[in-house]
């Protein structure tokens, strides 16, 4: 976090940049409301005043760790961010991909921060949101395993973390109000995350538009 501050103290624009799956890429699910990515967006260059700065979502739909690692260089290295928010693990979990064990779930997700570190790129890994119950069974056992290798890579790596699945596994009661589907978040899932995220980094302000926006 006070790398970041220090960043943001610079006299120069910034480049931050969102790397994940559907939950991070935002489609559909919002129902044309905005996602995380965009209200950080608006909080970033609006509401802070740092027009010059740049904030880029990468994520698409349908990936994990070894889609992420196999487009890194298009979808990350081209730009050279000062901010990685890295979230993934909702499509690794599935017993459909079983050669993503938690183990290479791991190991991939070490390669990406590597990466990203290399380029000189601060990162800030997050957890997901959750499953609701007795649904995706190929995945709702496996979930809490992968978010603890996040959270472990966290702690091994030294790296900033977004704990999103600790907050709503403490908030199981509003999930049906924050969710779109079985673990797509809607809009208010959307704003649950970028509030824990701005809370997390230090830019939380309960003054601010984005930060006060009604969820249930």
């Amino acid at each position: 976090m006070e790398r970041i501050k220090d960043l943001m103290a610079q006299d120069r624009p910034l480049k931050w940049l969102f790397y994940g799956d559907s939950i991070t890429h935002g489609a559909v699910h919002t129902f044309g409301w905005r996602d995380y990515t965009q209200l950080f967006t608006e909080r970033i260059r609006a509401e802070l005043g740092r027009n010059m700065d740049v904030v880029i979502n990468t994520a698409i739909s349908g990936h994990n760790t070894e889609n992420l690692i196999d487009g890194f260089d298009w979808r990350v290295k081209q730009f050279a961010p000062d901010v990685v928010f890295l979230m993934i693990g909702m499509n690794d979990c599935s017993d459909d991909l079983k050669e993503l064990t938690v183990e290479k779930f791991g190991e991939n997700l070490k390669s990406l921060c590597d990466s990203c570190q290399k380029l000189g790129s601060i990162v800030v890994l997050q957890t997901t949101s959750a499953i609701l119950p007795n649904t995706a069974p190929d995945r709702i056992d496996n979930l809490p395993l992968y978010m603890q290798k996040v959270r472990d890579v966290a702690k091994q790596e030294r790296l900033l973390l977004v704990d999103h699945t600790k907050y709503w596994d403490e908030n199981t009661d509003k999930h049906y109000h924050w969710m779109a589907n079985e673990f797509h978040p809607n809009q208010y899932g959307h704003r649950v995350f970028v509030q824990e995220l701005l809370k997390t980094i230090g830019l939380f302000d309960p003054d601010s538009s984005v930060c006060r926006l009604f969820v249930p």
